[in-house]
């Protein structure tokens, strides 16, 4: 009996000490690095900080490509339909979708978070929809996680506009350089006059305290007025 158990504990020692240099063995050839960025990507959503910032739509309408676009747009058919008179599918047929009112299709069953948005599928309005629906119009029927890439949007858009008896002209890319927040020109134009200003008090004359005396800035620049003086220097008063 006592041989009996102490096989069954060798045993089992002997299945430790193989689990355990199996688990050491394992750890050396199977060892992990911890990747420079935690994560992984995820089609749709916005890059990390530090990216460069993505410049107004119109900046890439002016390069779109909307053969490009009928390849990006693939990704749509299986809610969409763009030519005229096609039928409404899970999401509304878009024929001449650019510049009409949000929920414009009649009979489509739009959801009242989107037809709740102001305003018309303009340039900027159309590209924040394919960028993330949800987030242009929260609590929105449609699904899908959005173009994250602004040149796929804007040869989407491209491809949207030709679909249209009446496209609407692609507009002009912005100026480089242009301040495109609203109140920046004002600002420049505003630091330009202070400059101005500041340069402008460089050239005034200094009054000694005799002249400042007397009336200061009015006298000296009136009639009869005494000469004006570098600082530093006086004037004798006069009798």
């Amino acid at each position: 009996m006592n041989d009996r158990n102490n096989t069954i504990a060798g045993w089992v020692l002997f299945a430790g000490i193989v689990a355990l240099g199996g688990s050491l063995v394992a750890g050396e050839v199977f060892k992990g690095e911890r990747p420079e960025t935690m994560g992984y990507p995820i089609e749709g959503v916005a890059a990390e900080a530090g990216a460069e910032a993505e410049k107004p739509i119109e900046f890439y309408l002016a390069t779109a490509d909307a053969a490009k676009g009928a390849d990006v747009f693939k990704k749509c058919q299986a809610c969409h339909t763009v030519d005229q008179g096609g039928p409404n599918g899970l999401g509304p047929n878009l024929w001449a979708a650019m510049g009409k009112p949000h929920g414009h299709v009649p009979g489509f069953a739009y959801s009242d978070a989107l037809k709740s948005v102001p305003g018309v599928w303009d340039w900027k309005s159309m590209s924040e929809w394919l960028a993330n629906p949800k987030k242009y119009a929260p609590g929105t029927k449609m699904t899908f996680a959005g173009l994250s890439n602004p040149q796929d949007r804007a040869n989407v858009i491209a491809f949207l506009n030709s679909k249209s008896p009446a496209p609407l002209p692609l507009p002009a890319a912005p100026a480089e350089g242009v301040a495109s927040t609203p109140g920046a020109a004002g600002d420049k134009a505003a630091a330009e006059a202070d400059d101005a200003g500041a340069q402008k008090a460089e050239n005034e004359p200094v009054l000694n305290e005799q002249q400042a005396a007397k009336g200061g800035i009015a006298n000296v620049r009136g009639e009869g007025a005494p000469a004006v003086t570098a600082p530093g220097t006086t004037v004798p008063e006069k009798k």
